[in-house]
């Protein structure tokens, strides 16, 4: 049988995985010292680590070439699929919020908004459970400019510290759900793997609560 495999995704989230696996005493050198490699060992070996960009973590954990998978709650909610959501890991923390131009009213007015976002589900669901009805348009690059140029009345982004928010004129006006690290799990590898992923589960719970 081969390794459990988890997926992580690449960038902070993988290096504060990495500090997760360290609390629980497990080797994380190929981890550290990878170069170009994208699948690599932990531990004794009955571990692997994938690095993936985040929306793949979840396609691969809901394909079953993963078994276990981290992402942040922001893909999750933007990219739903068929896996178990088993953790929340306590890093990687921010918040999606709705931020607009500073000192400029938006709410209120007539005119239908105009939002720019790199999440539609996200700004869709907000939105209609203000019962507000928005024109939505999806950037991929830096969503700041679309407000500065004129392009949308505000953006639905992901806010950790605002510094970027406040050096482009822009203000949050509105936080709308926390976000931060999530583990998941695959359907058919929770059932045929059990002992091995629960063993698992309480180790990380065991270093998440150290880490407080």
């Amino acid at each position: 049988m081969r390794p459990l495999r988890i997926a992580l995704t690449k960038g902070r989230l993988e290096k504060d995985t990495v500090k997760m696996f360290q609390r629980m005493g497990m080797d994380c050198t190929a981890l550290i010292d990878k170069g170009r490699k994208l699948i690599l060992p932990v531990g004794d070996g009955s571990l692997e680590a994938v690095l993936s960009k985040a929306p793949d973590v979840i396609t691969y954990v809901q394909h079953g070439v993963c078994d276990f998978g981290v992402v942040g709650k922001d893909v999750i909610i933007e990219h739903p699929g068929s896996f178990y959501e088993v953790m929340d890991l306590g890093f990687g923390k921010c918040r999606f919020a709705l931020a607009g131009p500073k000192g400029k009213p938006f709410y209120g007015g007539y005119q239908s908004k105009t939002i720019a976002t790199k999440y539609p589900n996200v700004a869709r669901a907000f939105f209609e459970s203000k019962g507000m009805d928005v024109n939505i348009i999806k950037i991929e690059g830096s969503v700041e400019l679309a407000p500065l140029l004129g392009l949308a009345d505000a953006i639905v982004d992901i806010v950790e510290t605002g510094s970027t928010l406040r050096e482009n004129g822009l203000e949050v006006i509105e936080d709308i759900i926390p976000v931060s690290a999530r583990l998941i799990v695959n359907v058919a590898s929770m059932k045929l793997r059990k002992q091995e992923i629960e063993d698992l589960l309480g180790k990380m719970e065991q270093a998440k609560e150290e880490s407080r």
